[in-house]
Parts: C-alpha cells; sequence; structure tokens
C-alpha cells in the first residue's frame, strides 16, 4: 500500500489533489504560485498535499477553501487522470478532479493571481512539468466545454 510519506521502493511518496474547476463558458481556473514558494511565478491547477489518513477528495475540498474560499461538495469532484513525476529525492503523484459546482467565488487567498482561460490556452502558460500532461488529459476528454442554456 502506498501512502503519503511512505518509503515505498526507497522512493518517498508525495500525494498532491488539483482541481480543473470549469466555469459555465468552459474555461478553466488557474493560480501563480507565489513568491518565496518552490516553482514562484509557474501557473498550477488549484490543490495540495493530501495529509496523511486524509481521503483524496476531502483534501482536494479542504485545499480548495484555504487556496480560494470556495466550498465543494465530494461528489462534485470527478476523477479525470493523474500525472506521476520525479521531485528530486522524492516522487510526485498528481490526482486531477474536475469540478463545475462550488458555493462562492475563487479568490486568490495563496497565490499571486487567478486566471480563467480555455484549456488549449493553457499550454501558452509556464507550468510545472506534472500539470502539462494533465492539461493534455482535459483536451482528450474534452470536458472544459461551455455549458448549454
Amino acid at each position: 500500500m502506498i501512502m503519503q510519506g511512505v518509503d515505498v521502493q526507497n522512493t518517498f511518496v508525495i500525494w498532491v489533489v488539483a482541481a480543473a474547476l470549469i466555469n459555465a463558458d468552459g474555461h478553466v481556473l488557474v493560480q501563480r504560485r507565489a513568491v518565496g514558494r518552490s516553482m514562484a511565478g509557474l501557473w498550477e491547477f488549484p490543490g495540495g498535499k493530501v495529509e496523511l489518513h486524509e481521503q483524496p477528495e476531502a483534501a482536494l475540498a479542504r485545499e480548495l477553501h484555504e487556496e480560494l474560499g470556495i466550498t465543494v461538495a465530494l461528489d462534485h469532484l470527478e476523477p479525470l487522470s493523474f500525472a506521476s513525476a520525479p521531485l528530486g529525492e522524492k516522487h510526485l503523484l498528481l490526482l486531477l478532479y474536475v469540478c463545475r459546482n462550488w458555493v462562492g467565488s475563487p479568490v486568490a487567498l495563496d497565490a499571486e493571481a487567478l486566471r480563467w482561460m480555455p484549456v488549449e490556452a493553457l499550454y501558452s502558460l509556464d507550468m510545472p512539468p506534472a500539470d502539462v500532461p494533465l492539461v493534455k488529459a482535459l483536451l482528450a476528454q474534452g470536458v472544459a466545454v461551455p455549458s448549454r442554456s
């Protein structure tokens, strides 16, 4: 069993969850990492680390509240894809969820800036290496499309 912080085959695995928040226009929210943090200035999907004994969906709902001030019901988080990448001597496993429903308006509480963008435009941003394949997954699945009224 692989868990956050457990040495698996001599590799420390860090579990991270992220959300592709999709608005009614089919745009996805990204945030710019703040100065003083690792990978500062890069654009990423909002989210964060899964704590020990925490379910990924609960961790993501917690992180979205802490980072954006929004409330997300766990059943509004739809698993989409994951990315696996080395991170120094550790290894990152990033789980991406799609979310179309939340309560509140996202505010940059833990980032320099927020930006709503069409999925294909995300390729123009400087992103952490683990986020880039998630853009491809969003495009391949066709999940970021405008809602029909």
